[in-house]
């Protein structure tokens, strides 16, 4: 049974270069033996992420972010059951929303910042879509992605 998973967390520390590299290297070895796609979009202290794939992989990879002293405030914002993979195309896509411009964010929330605790999980979903439909998701599952786990 296919699932997805939409959470966002804050950093624990400041967001650098180096974490976001650590965190891609760690799923380039563990996402694709698991059956996870999704999306990484970072900006400012935020992570949001959507996790695709079984269930009990999905709900394992949750549970070991959570436990991740990287993160606090983990919290789901969705969580249901699919036919099919919305995010497929990749092992772990990747969105630094410091890179995209800001109306696409103003568009969704009150102010041009990631801020998926101020909305709702259902507008967090929907900027994801756009950031597919727009090709701002960097690391096709054929190419080295990375993300979370």
């Amino acid at each position: 049974m296919l699932v997805r998973l939409l959470y966002a967390s804050r950093t624990s520390a400041k967001l650098t270069p180096k974490m976001i590299e650590a965190i891609l290297a760690s799923s380039r070895r563990h996402n694709p033996e698991s059956g996870i796609t999704g999306i990484l979009c970072h900006g400012g202290d935020v992570f949001l992420q959507v996790l695709e794939g079984g269930r009990d992989a999905v709900n394992a990879l949750y549970n070991q972010i959570t436990r991740d002293p990287r993160h606090e405030h983990v919290v789901i914002l969705h969580y249901e059951e699919v036919t099919e993979r919305r995010f497929a195309g990749w092992t772990m896509g990747q969105v630094n929303l410091a890179k995209i411009n800001p109306s696409l964010l103003l568009k969704y929330s009150e102010r041009a910042v990631l801020d998926p605790f101020a909305v709702s999980g259902k507008v967090s979903m929907a900027l994801l879509e756009e950031l597919i439909a727009t090709a701002s998701i960097l690391g096709r599952a054929a190419c080295h992605a990375g993300g979370e786990g």
